[in-house]
């Protein structure tokens, strides 16, 4: 790191007002090692420098909402902690490859809304000679049965019965619904997303699917980021790339 001056140090209220932050913000960052370890003055007091705040800004970035997920958010902390060790280079490095992270988990997310559309657009993808019972659907599907009850029982999907001995049946209509939840499920999308969708879809509306899936609904006073999945993943591109230029921005400062 390039020599600092007297003039360049900050005091905590200092990088706490910079940054946007509270005192015990900061002070929380550096207790995570998410800021590089701060010298202290002859009385005690912290000094902070103009990188301690670039890291400060980074790892704000990093951890901005919407929450993306566990393997997003290692992979930014990897990009902060490489900063922190003042290897800038390699920080970079990580953010590119945190950038095609999230442009994969997009690309991803966008695959399986456009098989939910194919698939509302009554498109057929499965042909079956007979009903499958549940134990032949999850092997057919390669799920587990108690994942096919459990979004039978969070309302996703209704299975006929055999009336004879009540059996369920896993029919071609039944299959191809359960095609696009595991897909849309895999993709990242909560079961609140994925309901809101197929209950518009039930009540005969077929447009602007991809809109469901990605728009709560006003009575849905609490929601997570899966619950706008794809506005989530495209917030999280952006900032993937703010990143980049957070980061290119501190290795001209430093090359100086």
């Amino acid at each position: 790191m390039a020599k600092q001056t007297r003039k360049s140090y900050l005091r905590t209220s200092d990088l706490a007002r910079a940054a946007g932050v509270h005192v015990n913000t900061v002070r929380l960052y550096e207790q995570w090692d998410l800021i590089p370890p701060v010298e202290r003055a002859p009385n005690g007091y912290r000094r902070f420098t103009p990188y301690h705040l670039d890291c400060m800004r980074l790892a704000r970035m990093v951890f901005a909402p919407p929450y993306t997920g566990r393997v997003l958010r290692r992979s930014g902390v990897a990009i902060i902690q490489a900063a922190v060790d003042h290897d800038l280079g390699g920080a970079l490095e990580l953010a590119y490859h945190h950038k095609a992270q999230v442009q994969a988990e997009h690309a991803q997310a966008d695959a399986a809304a456009a098989l939910l559309e194919r698939w509302a657009a009554d498109a057929p993808v499965q042909i079956l000679d007979k009903p499958l019972q549940t134990k032949d659907t999850a092997r057919l599907l390669k799920v587990s049965v108690d994942m096919l009850r459990n979004w039978e029982r969070n309302g996703l999907i209704r299975v006929p019965r055999n009336p004879d001995n009540c059996y369920r049946q896993y029919g071609v209509a039944e299959i191809e619904r359960l095609r696009v939840i595991r897909m849309l499920s895999r993709a990242g999308y909560s079961t609140m997303a994925i309901l809101r969708m197929l209950t518009q879809l039930d009540a005969g509306q077929r447009e602007d699917l991809r809109a469901a899936l990605d728009t709560p609904r006003p009575d849905e006073d609490v929601f997570a980021a899966a619950d706008r999945w794809l506005s989530t993943l495209a917030e999280g591109e952006a900032r993937a790339g703010e990143i980049i230029t957070q980061l290119e921005g501190m290795i001209v400062k430093e090359s100086k």
